[in-house]
């Protein structure tokens, strides 16, 4: 039993330290959630301009990754990420000195395009520090760490408000992602692709690189394009959550935070079974039934008209959310080349965060002519069929390699 556990430990060390450290900073990042709308509506009272944090990250990642995949592919991934949240930690800090709203948006904007290049940089790095046969149960530890900070943040982020500031709150986001880049300087560094200067003519082959990969996977990335799909839908109809809550269903502020919590407690719980179970499940069930499934409970979202039945749909979404979530990076992870994933996450990332940025306002058009349960409903149903047709193609008999969890090769 002891040696079992020491095999254990010395193995998984160094995941277990990537999970710390990219954890504490989700962590940070959802306190600092909390504080940044807080303080945003205190300078301005205007939910407008609340309403605008949504807008930053996609902004910020559609003028970044469709060029920082080059970057990110080239250099050393372990330092961007150390790099980018020593970065969001020094513009965090500043934000609490500053009472001008167009300062702290470009704080904001900056903090987003750290994040543009800590996520893509953090997949890479996970892919060459994981073995494949293991990416599933690194995956699944991860989204029960992600999932609890989705739960613990904001908790932490409203007992600070309570006890102290905005501006407190702000700085101690700031001492996470501090501790978070420490941890990870104790992480082992891999030798990366390099170029003598980044020319024009390096990121127009790069593009053409990611172009012919897409022309010899079609597969893989028709299945990155309809979970994308469904991810743009879904932040469509999270934009407009509250406003549906409060608005469409009558329902108060109170039940808003209560749903809020029941929906991350039905996250971690997913999570914790999901890492109990990563070995039993299939990539093709995760994925597969996890979208489905994710879109049967926004269904019963779209058609609720009572605090039980929205509490339902969101318990649904938050189970399934990590099972999906796990099944795709570890596909995604598996199956794109180590030294292509920051060029192909970039430059598809960059193409879902414009029709983010379009569905949203979208969403939030309709929702002026029309009733919004309609615009709701519609989004739904969207999502729904998306997901059968994403689980007839995972489910597909003759795709099955693309789910082996073993080292092969797969032809487009």
């Amino acid at each position: 039993m002891q040696q079992s556990r020491k095999a254990f430990m010395t193995k998984w060390k160094m995941p277990l330290l990537l999970i710390s450290g990219i954890g504490i900073s989700r962590l940070g990042d959802f306190i600092y959630l909390v504080a940044i709308n807080v303080l945003i509506l205190q300078l301005t009272n205007s939910p407008v301009a609340v309403a605008g944090l949504w807008i930053m990250g996609p902004l910020a990642s559609l003028l970044t990754k469709f060029w920082s995949g080059t970057l990110i592919d080239r250099l050393d991934q372990k330092k961007i990420m150390i790099y980018t949240i020593m970065i969001r930690a020094f513009f965090m800090a500043i934000i609490p000195f500053v009472s001008s709203i167009s300062i702290i948006y470009g704080c904001l904007f900056l903090l987003s395009v750290g994040k543009a290049f800590f996520d893509p940089a953090s997949v890479t790095y996970i892919t060459k520090l994981i073995p494949r046969e293991d990416r599933k149960a690194y995956n699944s530890y991860a989204s029960l760490v992600m999932s609890s900070a989705f739960i613990v943040g904001p908790s932490i982020g409203g007992a600070l408000l309570v006890i102290s500031s905005a501006n407190v709150t702000i700085w101690l986001t700031t001492g996470s992602f501090l501790i978070s880049a420490l941890i990870m300087l104790s992480l082992p560094n891999y030798t990366s692709e390099r170029t003598s200067a980044f020319k024009w003519d390096t990121f127009k082959n790069d593009w053409k690189a990611v172009y012919q990969f897409s022309r010899s996977f079609p597969y893989i990335i028709r299945i990155v394009i309809l979970v994308y799909a469904l991810m743009v839908i879904s932040m469509g109809m999270d934009a407009q959550e509250v406003v549906f809550i409060q608005e469409t269903l009558g329902l108060s502020e109170s039940d808003y935070g209560l749903l809020m919590s029941i929906t991350g407690v039905g996250s971690i719980t997913g999570a914790f079974i999901l890492s109990v179970l990563s070995k039993k499940l299939t990539l093709r069930f995760l994925i597969g039934m996890g979208f489905l499934f994710i879109a049967i409970g926004y269904l019963i979202y779209g058609f609720s008209f009572s605090f039980w039945s929205v509490a339902a749909g969101f318990v649904m979404i938050g189970f399934f959310n990590s099972f999906s979530n796990s099944g795709f990076m570890t596909f995604f992870q598996n199956n794109v080349p180590g030294n292509m994933i920051g060029r192909i996450y970039g430059i598809l990332g960059t193409l879902q965060s414009a029709f983010q940025i379009v569905f949203i306002l979208l969403i939030g058009f309709t929702g002026e002519i029309i009733p919004l349960r309609y615009t709701i409903i519609s989004a739904s149903l969207l999502t729904f069929i998306i997901s059968l047709v994403l689980l007839v193609m995972v489910m597909s008999a003759s795709r099955k390699a693309y789910y082996m969890e073993a080292s092969r090769r797969v032809s487009g």
